[in-house]
């Protein structure tokens, strides 16, 4: 049963076998290199596209039951390890990428919430959001979706106590240290109305991510269908010791969210790249994208950006490397 929701609802094998027939129908080898790139193209398009309006409808469903006013009231009730813990779990039901999550992040330490809950919270948001939970399990398996999950929010708790512990409040923009905050009440929405916001989202995300998406598949495609496996297995597979740093420093200065890093990842798995080094890649972009930094610049001053960047990169390359370590025990 569990092999047939993986397969066939999550990983839409149906779907692949379709798109393939209709394309050799039509007079395309799609076992060729154009015919298999199409291939390729159309069906991760086609499928990612259903599951983002799908998780998305489910995921904003949820979300509105935590407006920023509620999260951050939930959030200031938990206090040391146990508000880092609250907060990284927050973040699995906020927006899918980092710059989305940063504006969160200035209004909780606005609101007086401590600096290494609030960063607990950030690097949570993007890297390991209930999306990626489901898309991993459509590609990866259940076993890797899972692990990826549970290291991602340890990496969220032990940054944001790293970073409450060292007392880098002085570090944070005075604007934001200063803004006053009132209180709105929240209006109580009926469940037509979070149906409403539901389907806002889940239109708006795909309208904001598809050109993403689009490229994201593009190179998957490119990446399966017309570089050789040797060169992948070479530079990213087990011969390369290195393989987790180097995915690691190109994903950082990229921006996509998860849905754009998917078919990437698929096609260099594919190709024999490690799983450690595969997710290194998805970790780095979603986390530690470029405009991201940009964004968080004008919020926190050199030094927390500095230690902010550096504590994430330390536990993608850790997590990355532990993946390859235990890649045999998860396939």
């Amino acid at each position: 049963m569990w092999d047939f929701v993986q397969e066939q609802i999550l990983g839409m094998k149906w779907l692949n076998t379709l798109i393939g027939n209709l394309l050799t129908a039509s007079g395309l080898d799609v076992s060729g290199r154009i015919g298999g790139s199409i291939h390729f193209f159309l069906y991760d398009v086609i499928k990612i596209v259903i599951l983002l309006c799908v998780l998305i409808f489910f995921i904003s469903f949820i979300q509105s039951y935590f407006p920023p006013e509620r999260t951050k009231k939930i959030l200031g009730k938990f206090h040391g390890i146990g508000a880092n813990i609250t907060a990284a779990l927050l973040g699995t039901v906020t927006p899918f990428c980092s710059c989305s999550s940063i504006p969160l992040f200035m209004g909780f330490t606005s609101a007086g919430l401590p600096l290494g809950v609030t960063f607990s919270f950030l690097i949570s948001s993007p890297m390991v959001d209930l999306g990626s939970l489901v898309l991993l399990m459509s590609i990866f398996g259940a076993r890797v979706a899972v692990v990826y999950v549970v290291l991602g929010l340890v990496i969220a708790v032990m940054g944001g106590t790293l970073i409450e512990k060292l007392h880098m409040e002085d570090q944070v923009e005075d604007f934001i240290r200063n803004a006053k905050q009132i209180d709105m009440p929240q209006a109580e929405l009926t469940v037509k109305d979070r149906m409403r916001y539901a389907a806002e989202q889940a239109a708006g995300t795909l309208k904001k991510v598809f050109p993403y998406i689009l490229a994201g598949v593009g190179i998957g495609a490119v990446i399966h269908n017309w570089i050789p496996e040797d060169f992948i297995a070479g530079f990213l597979g087990t011969g390369n010791p290195f393989g987790v740093i180097i995915a690691t420093a190109v994903g950082i200065p990229m921006y996509a969210d998860i849905f754009g890093c998917i078919p990437i990842a698929e096609a260099l798995l594919a190709k024999g790249a490690r799983l450690g080094v595969v997710l290194s890649f998805m970790m780095g972009v979603t986390t530690l994208s470029l405009p991201s930094m940009i964004m968080l610049k004008k919020a926190v001053k050199p030094r927390l950006l500095g230690m902010f960047t550096a504590l994430c990169t330390a536990g993608i390359i850790i997590v990355g490397y532990f993946f390859n370590a235990i890649e045999h025990l998860l396939f």
